[in-house]
Formats: C-alpha cells, sequence, structure tokens
C-alpha cells in the first residue's frame, strides 16, 4: 500500500509530511506504518517502516532524525542525525540541508516548524506536560539562535486527540489552573467530575502568545480515526497491549 503523507501549503518550501498508519510492514495492532522502536513491534518492521518514511523524504536512514521523547521542554540543534543511543529531548531544530527531523506521536500534538527566510526548521512533541512546559517556546528560540526570524516562522500542528476524545480529571485542569486561570478556556465541560482538554488549541495558543508568524492545526482527530492514526488513549480502551507511533517529519 501507498504511503499517506499530508501535507501543508504554508510548509510547501520544504519537504515534509505528517505521516498516517497507511502504508507500512507492521501487523496486528501495529498494521501499518509503525515508526516507534518504543514499541514492542518487530524491530524489522520499524526499520523497514523508517527507511519507507526517509525515502519519502528523499534522505538516507541514517539522515531521519529522532530522540528519545519524554515528555519535556528540551530541545535540541543538531547538524546530524544521531547515531546510536538517542539523546532525551522533545524537539529538534536545525539549518543543515539533507537532514530531516522526524518526532513520534501517539495522540500528543507533532509540530512542524519553518522560516522559509531563514533556511530553519524544527520539529517538535507536544503533549500536554511538553506544551505547558514550553517545548513550543524553545524550539522558536532555538530557531531563533539559527538566525530564523519566530514573526516570519511558520508551525503547523498535525493529527492529535481532539478536545472530544481527550477526557480528563479535576486534578489534570488544576495543574493548569496554577500556571493562569485563564488557561479555563481550554476545557469544557464532560460527565460528573470529568471536562474535556483541547490540546491542540492550547498548543496554537502558547505559539501565538510567543509570537509565531503563522499557526494552524490540521484538524485531524488521531483517536477517532482508527484506520489512519494510531492513538495511546484508544489502545487503553480497547484493552490494546500496546500501540504504533505515528511520524512527523521535515527538512530543508
Amino acid at each position: 500500500m501507498t504511503l499517506e503523507i499530508l501535507t501543508a501549503d504554508s510548509l510547501s518550501n520544504f519537504r515534509h509530511g505528517f505521516f498516517t498508519r497507511r502504508g507500512g510492514a507492521s501487523s496486528g495492532i501495529y498494521q501499518g506504518l509503525n515508526c516507534g522502536f518504543g514499541s514492542t513491534d518487530q524491530t524489522e518492521a520499524v526499520t523497514l517502516n523508517r527507511a519507507r518514511v526517509s525515502e519519502a523524504m528523499e534522505v538516507e536512514p541514517d539522515d531521519l532524525a529522532t530522540v528519545f521523547q519524554y515528555h519535556s521542554a528540551e530541545v535540541l540543534t543538531l547538524t546530524k542525525a544521531p547515531q546510536g543511543e538517542r539523546p532525551k529531548a522533545d524537539a529538534m531544530v536545525t539549518a543543515t540541508p539533507g537532514l530531516a527531523l522526524g518526532i513520534l506521536t501517539a495522540d500528543c500534538a507533532p509540530v512542524l516548524f519553518a522560516d522559509s527566510e531563514a533556511g530553519v526548521v524544527g520539529a517538535a512533541h507536544a503533549g500536554w506536560k511538553g506544551a505547558l512546559g514550553g517545548v513550543l517556546e524553545n524550539t522558536l528560540a532555538a530557531m531563533e539562535a539559527l538566525g530564523a526570524d519566530r514573526g516570519n516562522t511558520v508551525a503547523i500542528i498535525g493529527p492529535c486527540i481532539s478536545q472530544a476524545a481527550y477526557e480528563v480529571g479535576p486534578e489534570f485542569m488544576d495543574s493548569f489552573m496554577a500556571h493562569d486561570p485563564e488557561y479555563a478556556r481550554f476545557f469544557a465541560g464532560g460527565n460528573e467530575d470529568r471536562v474535556q482538554f483541547d490540546l491542540p488549541l492550547f498548543a496554537l495558543h502558547r505559539l501565538r502568545e510567543a509570537g509565531i508568524g503563522d499557526a494552524e492545526w490540521t484538524r485531524y482527530c488521531t483517536y477517532s480515526d482508527a484506520e489512519r492514526f494510531y492513538s495511546y488513549r484508544r489502545s487503553v480502551h480497547q484493552k490494546e497491549a500496546d500501540y504504533g507511533r505515528l511520524i512527523s517529519v521535515i527538512r530543508i
């Protein structure tokens, strides 16, 4: 099956894509393009899937950079892809042609950044912890250190869990209220004491408050479309043993 790659017009100056699960070599609960070595999928299948992604991005597999993501606000500036043990971070930036930056997600928000004039790109993994902790702002700052201008920078939020599928408890909301009571607007009423959190809108808010030139969400929900996307939360609800990881990539 052919790979399905979602793209954004505002990133058209750079080769990029939010890959769906279609077209991969994995089977079973990982059916499709699982790119997560952190899953218990067969290593050979994940390696083949990443090779297909690299081919689509027109880079060698060794030039597809990924990191050990841990819901932090840590950003790495790269001139080449890490080999061997992956460094811990949740975002990457580069001004190096031919280096592809890949972010893995399964409900969290993948965010691809680009300043076309400066020739600088970035990729970030923004779950609620990372977004609240400043990973998006830190990515913009790291891009500026390479010569980018945040006022000229575009960010696209890829497929992630939507508010309708993201039910959380009151303690979750309390952690946001402790930062800023205005964050109440990113929550809607749910059942009993539960509330629904709007991750993509919160990420857009943080990007716009940081002074980015333009930011958009692709409006695809990972939870609600099992044919196209992996979802951690859906796997829990379906009592599956594990889940696949989607990849989102950008390169100069």
